[in-house]
């Protein structure tokens, strides 16, 4: 790509610049819309609270945030894990928000929400750069910051990792595509800084090799030499060195659950098709969606042929459309690390899986529709009124989505409410009623319905186990500690409140 705008041969000077307006006004129009569109969304987020999932290790609890920036603490940011993951960058943003706001928990929202925005504006800048399309990187830009899908990564303090590691993307992605304009080692040594930068935000960049090479075949169309094998040598060297860091991590913190082979695979491929259907059709969505029982296998085949029929109409169609291809196996891509093939967490799928992924999707309709627009002028208005109605449709449901995560009340009621069988929702929600004293009754409840879905679950144990102490119920309160410390034999509270309840009950041995 030239460091210049193409020049719009067969327009007489006059035109040339009434059409270099025009792009210019669309461009401070999508910017615009960019920063209204974000803010109206996610303004109601400065008046929320933290949740009690995750956010107490990554923020509220964890004594080294608590500290801000300090040697001590950025020497545990690089030297430690939180929550099975190596992320040293998102930590220390975690301290330097703590540093200047303290514990007010909007402040740390308010954060999330201008990573976003940064996010959103390099994916603009990265699309329009590559492409010198301004409509359809917007449509892209816009629906990628207001998608209701996207409203966990940003919403959710604990997902700083997220719009952190996305501002990092967007911003190789620009710069990779200066550099392809000019082979500068400046710029390729730019491109490896914010690639490392990125992979200690989240390892989720890993994937950044190969969607190098995806832009490298659109829209750059330079996928032409060995060349573009070995300039990504030295990036695919940190992709592999983070990637056995990161399994070593979680496999060392027990994040990665053995669960069996066909039943990863089977979720994954599934789970494919669910992402792309709550693209179009984001309804029902909720902070943890349980492992299913089982899984019917008719869904894994049409998963499967349906998967299979759009890699083939892609690869059909990749010489005269090739933003299919490149956004199809940008989804797939991306999505490898996440699917669940290797599954770390208790979860079956996350909305903030398609934080970054579901580029690819939009990137397949913008251009599609565009392609129309080319074939059929006459379907113009139609396209371009189809694109609005998206764009405003999501700001409506994401604005919708962002109210449910005021605080963990509000939050996992709606869990509750749109998925079943919910044992992490019913035990988180009975965590924070216990703050409130007359509602212990409620938490209890709640509790007890935790353990009859997942009768092993060592929280919901230890928790119910604690309140039956408290009330005096120690000799009911023992076997919930001993089941604890038989899925967490060196769970310090459960030991201690174990302890505390046998001494009470007189077994002093």
């Amino acid at each position: 790509m030239p460091d210049s705008q193409p020049t719009i041969i067969g327009l007489t000077d006059e035109a040339a610049i009434a059409w270099d307006r025009r792009d210019r006004l669309i461009q401070i129009a999508i910017w615009s819309s960019l920063i209204i569109s974000i803010v109206f969304v996610y303004a109601q987020a400065a008046a929320f609270d933290f949740i009690n999932l995750d956010d107490n290790q990554y923020v509220f609890q964890n004594p080294h945030v608590l500290e801000g920036l300090s040697f001590g603490s950025i020497k545990w940011a690089f030297t430690s894990e939180t929550v099975g993951n190596w992320v040293p960058l998102t930590m220390l943003s975690h301290m330097v928000t703590s540093q200047f706001f303290g514990m007010t928990a909007g402040m740390h929202h308010v954060v999330n929400i201008l990573l976003h925005l940064l996010a959103s504006g390099f994916l603009f800048a990265f699309l329009q750069r590559a492409t010198a399309r301004a409509l359809e990187s917007g449509f892209v830009a816009l629906m990628f910051a207001l998608h209701p899908m996207h409203v966990e990564s940003v919403a959710w303090v604990s997902e700083r990792k997220d719009v952190l590691s996305a501002v990092f993307f967007f911003g190789i992605l620009y710069v990779y595509v200066r550099y392809t304009e000019n082979l500068s080692a400046l710029r390729y040594c730019l491109v490896m800084v914010l690639f490392a930068f990125g992979l200690m935000a989240k390892p989720i960049l890993v994937t950044v090799p190969f969607l190098l090479l995806v832009i490298d075949w659109w829209p750059l169309q330079r996928l032409n030499s060995s060349r573009n094998i070995w300039e990504k040598l030295p990036l695919l060297l940190l992709s592999i060195a983070q990637s056995a860091v990161t399994y070593w991590i979680q496999t060392a913190s027990g994040s990665v659950q053995l669960l069996p082979l066909q039943t990863r695979i089977s979720n994954a491929l599934v789970s494919y098709v669910i992402y792309i259907q709550k693209t179009f059709w984001p309804s029902g969505l909720a902070v943890f969606y349980p492992y299913p029982d089982s899984i019917a296998a008719w869904k894994v085949w049409t998963s499967v042929a349906f998967l299979g029929a759009v890699c083939g109409l892609v690869i059909l169609v990749r010489r005269k459309r090739p933003y299919y291809a490149a956004g199809w196996f940008w989804y797939l891509g991306m999505m490898v690390l996440v699917i669940g093939f290797i599954q770390a967490g208790f979860q079956s799928r996350a909305d903030r899986y398609t934080y970054l992924p579901m580029v690819g999707l939009t990137v397949m309709l913008a251009w599609g529709g565009a392609d129309l627009v080319k074939r059929w002028p006459s379907l113009r208005p139609v396209v371009l009124s189809a694109a609005g109605l998206a764009v405003l449709l999501s700001s409506a449901f994401a604005w919708r989505q962002a109210t449910f995560w005021q605080n963990s009340e509000t939050l996992y009621t709606h869990t509750l409410e749109v998925t079943e069988n919910n044992w992490l929702a019913h035990s988180n929600l009975a965590e924070h009623l216990t703050l409130t004293s007359n509602r212990r009754g409620e938490a209890i409840v709640h509790l007890e319905t935790a353990i009859r879905i997942k009768p092993n679950y060592p929280s919901a144990h230890n928790n119910l186990g604690v309140y039956l102490a408290q009330a005096e119920l120690c000799a009911s309160a023992i076997p919930h500690f001993e089941i604890t410390l038989r899925e967490l034999p060196n769970d310090v509270g459960a030991n201690s409140n174990l302890g505390l309840c046998l001494m009470k009950a007189g077994r002093y041995d």
